[in-house]
């Protein structure tokens, strides 16, 4: 992600949602700066597609829905604006929205090695702050490995860490395989 340094001043949302609707990439907004999104490997977006495909038939027969890379994730309290690599959310009001995903209910980022520590820091404190969200999944890109934190209590925040096997996301009642989320996916030695 990348800082917009050529904007001569911070943004209000109103402004940046105006600016973005003109824009032919995505940017997230974030406490008056906007960061420009940078782009994914294969493996990136297999994993993306892989979780999607496995979720999507799961989460139809609940009432949930699930959105890949270019749905915003707005942030009511903050006026925080996202672009996760994928979105479950339960909420009618998301669900009969054609703008944003104001109510996640889990939110997904498929690690890359320019992302990981913005991914793994302040994107984990900016998504704890969204209230309705249960679940925050971190799924590497270049090893087999998903760190999941989950939503204890208001303040509390539970983490487990998987490498093999199945992870759970029980929020939405889902579960998937290591083989399925890492199909096709090659990594570099």
């Amino acid at each position: 992600m990348v800082a917009l340094s050529d904007l001569p001043q911070k943004l209000t949302p109103e402004a940046y949602l105006a600016w973005e609707e003109k824009q032919l990439e995505r940017y997230e907004y974030i406490d008056g700066n906007i960061y420009a999104m940078t782009g994914g490997s294969i493996g990136h977006n297999r994993i993306a597609l892989n979780l999607y495909r496995a979720l999507f038939p799961h989460l139809e027969s609940r009432g949930c829905d699930t959105f890949v890379s270019d749905v915003k994730v707005q942030d009511l309290k903050s006026k925080r604006y996202f672009y996760p690599d994928l979105v479950i959310t339960c909420d009618a009001d998301d669900l009969s929205s054609n703008k944003f995903v104001s109510h996640p209910t889990v939110i997904v980022e498929v690690l890359s090695p320019s992302t990981s520590s913005y991914d793994k820091d302040l994107k984990l404190k900016y998504y704890r702050q969204i209230e309705s969200l249960r679940e925050y999944v971190l799924i590497h890109s270049e090893q087999q490995y998903v760190e999941l934190f989950q939503k204890q209590t208001e303040k509390i925040w539970g983490y487990s860490a998987y490498s093999e096997g199945i992870f759970e996301l029980a929020s939405v009642e889902f579960s998937c395989a290591f083989s399925m989320l890492y199909n096709k996916v090659i990594f570099d030695d």
